[in-house]
């Protein structure tokens, strides 16, 4: 007999008592799982490809342990965005709506749309470039048919939000094991990925631009605007045990959920390492990567690597568009049709395509705008986690605090030097 409690997990919102009923602890773990996979995609988009590539092609296992540091971070803030919303009820634009001044939240709309538009761009042209590598179409009709794509998996988001966790986790699925089978291919050398990870070290100014680029493709401000939504009234605690046993489940999910994304980071980084910093090759640009893959190890290895690029740009698509409504929404109180709003975010990457500017290095510039972006959504968020009366008793401890401000100030001084560094270039 089917266990008539499968069908309840189905189901969308709940009460915590309402699971609680349920007599198997497997039936309980899956209603929280889910949003931290939505979030998750953010770690492992087509500016993660971008930056990993090259970090790894220029400096092999170098900058392998900024991969594990940027995955550490990401599971404390996304786990004090999914408590920010099971402590509240709110997201985090609407929670800064109710206690910053209004040009303050007016001043972070605005920032958080273009935080949006950098991410679009990097999903963009990677499922573009994807569709190029793979079938030989020009990027600019790429760009359209994976513009239609998008389209598509945002109606899964109308279907409900288990079928857009479905597809999203099976795009998801596909880019772990096109990455998994790289590095069975690739054969690195397990002394190295072991110095690498927990040797911490630079080489000159552009390895530390570079360490910054992989933090901003890695702790991406997007998804701390949008998991504190999806876990806001996924599953409803009326008491302060409640909520914090629905934390408890949900830190399962995100802990799950970063410990992949950050396998599949490193896995990129190692696998360049292993086949072009190894040859000798400085791999900036991606469709050279795809190339190169063919070369060195064959056809299949380069069809792995432009399937995980589509997928992986299909994937980030309705997540971007999703946490701009979120931030639209929350920041002003003002929300216009996902449709629109997806036909609006589209016009600047086709443009920046259609002038043919180099993919690759529109991607990492793509993720250094979203590093910049990350102290907005960060320090607003630590400051609200660590408020008794926002929270209650989800408030941060005293050791959360500490390791969230180290994190904060880590980031921002990150940023500051490649701001520094980046106008000594220009001027």
């Amino acid at each position: 007999m089917v266990d008539l409690n499968v069908k309840k997990v189905e189901s969308e919102y709940k009460s915590f008592q309402e699971i609680s009923t349920y007599r198997k602890q497997h039936h309980r773990i899956l209603v929280f799982l889910g949003p931290a996979f939505i979030a998750g995609v953010a770690y492992i988009d087509p500016g993660n490809f971008a930056t990993n590539i090259t970090a790894g092609s220029k400096y092999g296992y170098l900058l392998l342990w900024v991969v594990l540091v940027s995955n550490v971070m990401a599971i404390l803030i996304q786990s004090l965005s999914a408590k920010l919303g099971i402590a509240t009820g709110l997201n985090l634009p609407e929670v800064s709506r109710e206690n910053l001044p209004k040009p303050v939240s007016f001043g972070l709309w605005i920032q958080g749309e273009l935080v949006v538009m950098a991410t679009d761009l990097a999903e963009f042209i990677g499922a573009a470039l994807g569709l190029y590598l793979l079938f030989g179409i020009p990027l600019f009709p790429a760009a359209l048919i994976s513009a239609v794509g998008s389209f598509a998996i945002l109606e899964l988001q109308r279907r409900g939000v288990r079928q857009l966790e479905a597809g999203i986790a099976g795009l998801v699925l596909i880019v772990v094991i096109a990455f998994g089978l790289q590095m069975f291919f690739a054969q690195p050398d397990p002394a190295s990925i072991f110095k690498g990870l927990f040797t911490p070290q630079f080489q000159g100014v552009d390895s530390v631009m570079l360490a910054a680029g992989i933090l901003g493709a890695t702790v991406m401000p997007h998804a701390i605007y949008l998991h504190s939504a999806l876990t806001q009234n996924r599953v409803v605690g009326k008491t302060e045990m409640e909520r914090k046993k629905i934390f408890h489940y949900e830190f399962l999910d995100v802990f799950i959920a970063m410990i992949i994304a950050g396998a599949v980071n490193a896995c990129m980084l190692i696998v360049a390492a292993a086949l072009f910093f190894k040859s000798d090759l400085l791999v900036e640009d991606l469709d050279v990567a795809f190339n190169q893959f063919s070369a060195l190890i064959g056809p299949f290895a380069a069809i792995l690597f432009g399937v995980a690029l589509l997928a992986s740009g299909l994937a980030s698509s309705s997540v971007g568009t999703k946490t701009g409504d979120i931030i639209m929404q929350g920041y002003i109180k003002r929300r216009i049709p996902l449709y629109l709003r997806r036909a609006i975010t589209m016009i600047p990457p086709l443009a920046v395509i259609a002038l043919g500017v180099n993919p690759t290095a529109a991607l990492v510039i793509s993720q250094i705008i979203l590093s910049f972006g990350i102290p907005f959504a960060l320090v607003p968020l630590i400051m609200f986690t660590s408020n008794k009366k926002i929270m209650g008793g989800l408030v941060n401890h005293g050791l959360t605090k500490l390791f969230a401000w180290s994190i904060a100030f880590v980031i921002i001084s990150l940023n500051l030097f490649l701001l520094y560094q980046t106008l000594q270039l220009l001027f």
